[in-house]
C-alpha cells in the first residue's frame, strides 16, 4: 500500500449522487484514500451523511464529512435526501433540490480554494454532477468523473457501427424502453440525464471507474475510446472485512434474526433474496416472485422492500400473496427493514443469491463465491446481469420480452437450476468460484488504489504544466 507522506498528501473533494448505492462506495474509496494518507472532504445532505456508517478509528482523523443542506423544495416531502426517500413521481423535484445545493458546493469550494493549504488537489464527482464539475473548473482544480460500469458504456453506445448494433441487439425491448426517459428533461430540474452527463464529461479531466479488466474483459478496454476520455480503474473496492458490520456492531449482526435463522439452516441451502434498498416491484410482481420461492421449494432468506404503491405493516404479510407465510413457514423467513447483508452472504448456511445486479450486490455476493439467480430492474442492472450470465455465474429468471414481467414458473426454474439441480449448480459454483478470485483478490484491489492515485498525482501535474484546466475552463 502506497502511504503518502504528509508533505506529498493530496486534498481530495468526493461528491456522490444522493442514493446509497452511490454513497457507501463513495465512503469506503475515501477512507481507502485516507488510510494511504490523503485527506479526503466527503460532501452530501445533513440526513444522508447521519445515516452513513462510522467511519474506521484510523481513517476518522482523514476524512471531513461536509454537510450541504438540501434546498426546500414544494411538493418534495421534508427530510427526503437519499433516493430511496423519494416516491417515483416525486423524482423530478429531488432533482430540482439537487440542483439547488450548486451554490452551496460553490461557497464551499471558494472557501476551500482561498488558501493554498486547503485547496483541494482534485475533486471526483458522479456522472450527473456538472456543476460540480464547473465548480471545479472555475477554480482551476481538476475533476474526475465516476463512471457506470464498462458493461454499461458499451450498451448505451448509439447503434452507429456493426458492433454496437450488435450490442443494441442484445438488449431486449422493456430495457431499451427504459432507457428512452434519460434524454427526456427530467420536468422541474428541466434538464435531462443525458445533458447532465456530457456537461459533466466535458467539464472532466479524467474518467474513473469502479472496475477493472478482470471484472470485465469484454467492455473496460473499450471505455476509453469509447468515451474519447483517459480512464482510470479503481478496482472493484470490495467491502472492508467489517464493512457489513459497522452499521449495528459485530455483536449486533451475529444476534439479528436473520443470522439466527441461518444458523438452524443446512450449509449451501439457503437462497439468499434480496432487490436492494431502491428496486420496488409492483405488488403484483412481488406475488410472483414469493410464489416462485415456494414453488422452487428450497429454503429462502427474504430481506423484502416496501412494493410500489403498497401500505406496509411492520411483518410485512400485507405485501404477500394471502396464506404464504402460513404455507412456508418451514421453508423460508421473510423480513422487513435493515438487514445485516454482509453477515448474511458470509454466513455458511447461504448456498446462492437471488439479486437485482446492482453493481454492489454482484461484488458482495461473489465476494463469498455465490452463485446467482439474477432479476435486473432498471438501469445497470440489465448489462450486468447479462455479463455475469456470459460467466456462468448464475441465471437470468425469464422474462417477458415487451414489458420485463416475470411469473413465478420463471422464478422456481431459476432458482431450482441455481440450488438444487446438480450439473447445473456444479456449473454456476464453479463460474462464481472463479470471478470469487477476482473479487477476494485484496492484493489486486488495493493495488488499484495504488495505481489510481499514482494517476492522479501525475495527471495533475500535467495539468499544472500544461494548462490543460485552463483549455478545460473555456470548453
Amino acid at each position: 500500500m502506497d502511504a503518502g507522506s504528509a508533505s506529498s498528501s493530496l486534498r481530495i473533494v468526493a461528491v456522490p449522487w444522493l442514493a446509497f448505492g452511490h454513497l457507501l462506495p463513495y465512503l469506503e474509496l475515501s477512507e481507502r484514500l485516507a488510510e494511504r494518507g490523503h485527506r479526503v472532504s466527503y460532501v452530501s445532505t445533513p440526513r444522508n451523511l447521519a445515516r452513513l456508517p462510522p467511519l474506521r478509528p484510523a481513517t476518522a482523523p482523514r476524512v471531513d464529512l461536509v454537510a450541504l443542506p438540501l434546498p426546500r423544495v414544494d411538493g418534495l416531502p421534508g427530510g427526503a435526501e437519499s433516493t430511496n426517500d423519494v416516491p417515483d413521481q416525486q423524482r423530478e423535484l429531488h432533482w430540482k433540490a439537487f440542483d439547488g445545493l450548486a451554490a452551496h458546493f460553490a461557497e464551499f469550494m471558494a472557501a476551500a480554494c482561498a488558501d493554498e493549504a486547503t485547496r483541494p488537489h482534485w475533486v471526483i464527482a458522479d456522472c450527473f454532477h456538472h456543476w460540480v464539475a464547473a465548480s471545479a473548473v472555475e477554480h482551476k482544480v481538476p475533476c474526475a468523473m465516476l463512471l457506470p460500469t464498462a458493461a454499461v458504456i458499451a450498451a448505451a453506445q448509439p447503434p452507429s457501427t456493426e458492433q454496437s448494433e450488435a450490442r443494441a441487439e442484445t438488449r431486449p425491448r422493456y430495457e431499451q424502453e427504459d432507457m428512452a426517459p434519460m434524454f427526456d428533461d427530467q420536468g422541474a430540474s428541466g434538464m435531462s440525464l443525458a445533458q447532465r452527463w456530457q456537461l459533466t464529461k466535458e467539464r472532466s479531466a479524467l474518467g474513473v471507474i469502479r472496475s477493472c479488466v478482470e471484472w470485465e474483459p469484454e467492455s473496460f478496454p473499450l471505455v476509453p475510446t469509447l468515451l474519447d476520455m483517459p480512464v482510470v480503474p479503481l478496482g472493484l473496492l470490495p467491502p472492508s472485512p467489517d464493512g457489513g458490520r459497522r452499521a449495528g456492531g459485530a455483536n449486533e449482526s451475529s444476534e439479528h434474526a436473520t443470522v439466527r435463522w441461518l444458523d438452524a439452516q443446512r450449509p449451501g441451502s439457503v437462497v439468499y433474496v434480496a432487490l436492494g434498498s431502491e428496486v420496488p416491484l409492483p405488488l403484483e410482481q412481488v406475488h410472483e416472485l414469493a410464489l416462485g420461492l415456494e414453488l422452487a421449494g428450497t429454503r429462502f432468506l427474504w430481506a423484502l422492500r416496501k412494493p410500489s404503491g403498497a401500505a406496509v405493516l411492520d411483518d410485512g404479510a400485507d405485501m404477500l400473496p394471502p396464506g404464504f407465510q402460513q404455507r412456508t413457514r418451514d421453508q423460508g423467513l421473510v423480513t422487513t427493514g435493515w438487514v445485516p447483508q454482509m453477515s448474511i452472504l458470509a454466513h455458511a448456511a447461504v448456498g446462492g443469491f437471488l439479486t437485482h445486479c446492482g453493481r454492489n450486490s454482484l461484488i458482495e455476493g461473489l465476494l463469498f463465491g455465490h452463485p446467482l439467480v439474477m432479476l435486473p430492474i432498471f438501469g445497470d442492472q440489465g448489462p450486468n446481469a447479462r455479463q455475469m450470465e456470459v460467466k456462468k455465474v448464475g441465471l437470468q429468471v425469464a422474462r417477458d420480452e415487451s414489458d420485463g414481467s416475470f411469473d413465478r414458473h420463471g422464478v422456481s426454474s431459476a432458482v431450482r437450476a441455481v440450488m438444487v439441480d446438480g450439473e447445473a449448480r456444479r456449473n454456476f459454483v464453479a463460474g462464481a468460484a472463479k470471478m470469487q478470485v477476482v473479487v477476494a483478490n485484496s492484493e489486486r484491489q488495493e493495488r488499484y488504489i495504488d495505481e489510481f492515485v499514482h494517476h492522479l498525482r501525475s495527471h495533475g501535474a500535467a495539468i499544472a504544466t500544461d494548462g490543460k484546466a485552463t483549455t478545460a475552463a473555456t470548453s
